[in-house]
């Protein structure tokens, strides 16, 4: 019988990874935020040869976070459901305020939101935003107030596009000046697609443990 050649571990499981994240002065609009190719973000996960079918762009300054999703290689409409959050398809985002990977358990500087580019709205073909308590956590952040998060979506013929903004005030710890670094992580669910993650996937429980996910760096202005 041949030996199997897959690997024991991952190949991103052995790496740490960090990526910039640019300064961006444009402002949010009622059709989201504009970010150019400069501001998009790597998927480590293709160091495993997973599929990429998303790319993900992101932006900082003093007023908060942005990020922008643009999904492709869909023939069904994604699948979202308010109740559902965490297996809706969309954007999960794992964002640690003091980028502390020496912990397994989750602080109150980490969060965890859910962004869904349908659900929302009286006919729930709104784009929707929450933040979900973080399993075994030894502590939360502040509570996110409702509507907090701005998002904007739109339909394509093979997938969609997502816009969120997370202010600043929603982020518990968050300075910029004191900490420029952020631990990181993201996750893009799709039913018809499969998961694409920031670096290591299914099999790892990053959605808990905060030494599993990277760091952004906040480039200056």
């Amino acid at each position: 019988m041949a030996k199997s050649t897959a690997p024991l571990l991952p190949a991103s499981f052995l790496f740490r990874f960090s990526a910039p994240l640019r300064y961006s002065a444009a402002a949010w609009t009622k059709k989201g935020i504009k970010l150019g190719d400069e501001y998009q973000l790597p998927c480590f996960g293709e160091l495993n040869g997973d599929r990429v079918f998303a790319l993900l762009y992101g932006a900082w300054n003093e007023e908060g976070l942005s990020f922008v999703m643009r999904v492709s290689g869909k023939s069904q409409e994604a699948w979202c459901r308010p109740n559902r959050a965490e297996d809706s398809d969309g954007l999960q985002l794992w964002i640690d305020t003091r980028d502390t990977h020496t912990v397994h358990r989750a602080r109150r500087f980490c969060h965890r939101f859910c962004i869904a580019p349908f659900g929302g709205g009286r006919a729930l073909d709104k784009p929707s935003a929450l933040m979900l308590p973080i399993n075994r956590a030894v502590d939360f952040p502040k509570p996110l107030p409702d509507g907090a998060i701005s998002t904007y979506s739109e339909k394509r013929i093979d997938g969609y596009v997502l816009h969120a903004r997370i202010p600043a005030a929603t982020l518990t710890g968050w300075d910029t000046a004191e900490h420029p670094r952020i631990g990181f992580y993201y996750a893009v669910v799709d039913r018809e697609l499969g998961l694409q993650t920031f670096s290591v996937g299914a099999g790892f429980p990053y959605s808990e443990d905060p030494s599993l996910w990277g760091t952004l760096e906040l480039t200056p202005q």
